[in-house]
């Protein structure tokens, strides 16, 4: 690879597992990196399947496995020789044909000294191991039974494909992507993007162009975003990822020569500097400018970008509803303030749910009041009320009822319009009560600008959530009663002690004593607490000079 310079430029990379490296080599050729993970490796919480799996290997229920991720294979090994002895299972899969999508798991079987059968060539996608099975097995595939250890979430199309070719089809998934705990150092990217301060953006997974977008349309600044990456280079490690981008309105500049990091790099930091300058001087609406031609890809060493085809689905589940009950579990388990899980599960709810928006209300005095958005409403949260049996929200905590409008929302007779919240003119709505106990202690509102047809399934799911959600709503109330009383308990304490001392060194009685502590903290606008302590403090003091 021939020397390459970004001469400054500042490039976005989403990796996570591979952070420190990529930064390293953006350094390297003279390009200010800005690396900000995008997905977290999630193990799977129950390895049911996993197991499942090595009975059915150990009882030669299967011909022919696939692995498509080098480390799928080495977690793959990993939970199951917590069950089955290493050198049986090993045994069992030294006598099947396996095929692997690319050199990365070929690598890891050599070092089991498992043999490869067939292996895919670069560009490594789902077609790629489709058209090698034909080939190498053609109508046998027929009578194989076929086992695939999946990455991150199921690909329906392969899957599909394969169930039309094989005997039998069984799917052994290892781990799943998540987005990061941490969601602002994301935020704060996509936000720097649209204000045009990233020149280059590397994308080296599917997955990453979908949490690039699912944050985009969290902050509101999808379509801000899009036209801020026809004014960038975007780089696109191969053709999964590119259909992806596609997907989302974004033609990529070039895929590298081959799809690796330090190539991608490499090539990104030859050619962004001579794009940037013709992008930029593209206009959205009008096109080039006077005198400028417009742009042709690149060809030579960096590959063309490959024609469209149909968008990637291998990640398009995200995270299935499951898996985002387990994610908001995890959420709900931790120790983070109330307002920061809230805000999480609104985020969660808006993936596993497509929607423009999601409101969160807690019930507090009979009102209900806005304390999670996933829209930004810094003016509203903590402080816009609702009453109970107040417009749709209002009717869901009074009759712990979830309501589905498809359409026309605002007419029907439940609605009630507030001016603050524009997103209460949207077409569509669902709405579910958030419960414990049996007892309704908040809601959770959904709209879409668009009329939308609420599945069975997103109805029981945002049920299910409200459950979940109602019992963490509950438990920060309970604390929030007891510290108040544990509170109100040491207040007690220390006013008491402080009376004993008024009584012993200025001969009050009990009750003069606290009449004149009051009297004092109206006069010095201080609460009985600080009046006590400051007795209790003099007192101290005091002994401490006759010592």
């Amino acid at each position: 690879m021939r020397h390459a310079s970004f001469d400054g430029l500042r490039v976005l990379s989403l990796e996570s597992r591979r952070a420190r490296e990529v930064e390293k080599l953006i350094r390297t050729y003279n390009g200010d990196p800005i690396v900000v993970p995008a997905m977290r490796e999630i193990p799977l919480e129950s390895n049911t399947d996993c197991f499942e799996f090595g009975e059915r290997l150990l009882n030669g229920d299967f011909d022919l496995i696939i692995f498509l991720t080098g480390i799928g294979v080495t977690k793959l090994m990993q939970t199951l020789e917590t069950k089955y002895s290493q050198e049986v299972l090993l045994q069992q899969l030294r006598q099947r044909e396996v095929v692997t999508r690319g050199v990365k798991p070929v690598a890891a079987l050599r070092e089991l000294q498992i043999p490869v059968s067939a292996s895919t060539e670069e560009p490594s996608t789902w077609h790629e191991v489709l058209a090698l099975l034909d080939a190498q097995y053609g109508p046998r595939l027929a009578e194989l039974r076929v086992a695939v250890q999946e990455y991150g979430a199921t690909n329906p199309e392969f899957i599909t494909e394969l169930v039309a070719r094989c005997a039998d089809v069984t799917k052994v998934p290892v781990y799943q992507w998540g987005l990061p705990l941490d969601l602002e150092p994301l935020r704060d990217a996509v936000r720097r993007l649209c204000d045009g301060e990233i020149d280059v953006v590397l994308f080296m997974t599917a997955v990453q162009v979908i949490h690039l977008f699912q944050i985009a349309d969290e902050l509101g600044l999808r379509e801000a975003m899009g036209v801020a990456l026809q004014q960038a280079v975007v780089v696109s490690i191969g053709p999964t990822t590119t259909e992806e981008l596609k997907h989302y309105g974004v033609q990529p500049d070039f895929e590298p020569s081959r799809p690796r990091m330090g190539f991608m790099v490499n090539e990104a930091a030859q050619y962004a500097k001579k794009l940037l300058p013709e992008k930029r001087s593209v206009t959205i609406e009008s096109g080039p400018r006077p005198g400028v031609k417009a742009r042709a890809p690149y060809r030579g060493t960096v590959q063309q970008v490959a024609p469209s085809t149909s968008a990637m689905a291998g990640f398009r589940d995200g995270l299935a509803p499951f898996d985002v009950l387990q994610e908001i579990s995890s959420h709900i388990a931790s120790t983070d303030p109330l307002h920061v899980t809230l805000s999480r599960i609104v985020t969660l709810v808006s993936i596993v749910i497509p929607c423009d928006s999601c409101f969160l209300y807690t019930l507090e005095d009979d009102k209900l009041v806005l304390r999670a958005s996933r829209n930004p409403h810094s003016d509203e949260l903590d402080h816009l009320k609702l009453s109970v049996g107040e417009g749709v929200t209002g009717w869901v905590a009074e009759h712990r009822e979830t309501v589905a409008i498809s359409e026309r929302a605002s007419e029907d007779p439940r609605f009630s319009a507030f001016v603050s919240l524009p997103e209460d003119r949207f077409e569509a709505m669902l709405c579910a009560p958030v419960t414990c106990a049996n007892r309704v202690v908040g809601v959770l509102n959904l709209q879409h600008r668009q009329p939308y047809q609420h599945s069975e399934l997103e109805r029981r799911m945002l049920s299910t959530v409200g459950i979940l959600v109602g019992a963490e709503i509950e438990r920060a109330r309970l604390e929030t009663e007891n510290s108040v009383l544990t509170d109100r308990l040491e207040t007690r304490k220390l006013v008491d002690r402080a009376k004993g001392i008024l009584q012993r060194d200025l001969n009050f009685s009990e009750d003069d004593a606290y009449r004149n502590m009051q009297r004092e903290s109206r006069q010095r606008r201080k609460s009985m607490r600080e009046i006590a302590e400051a007795i209790l403090l003099a007192d101290s003091l005091k002994r401490d000079r006759n010592l």
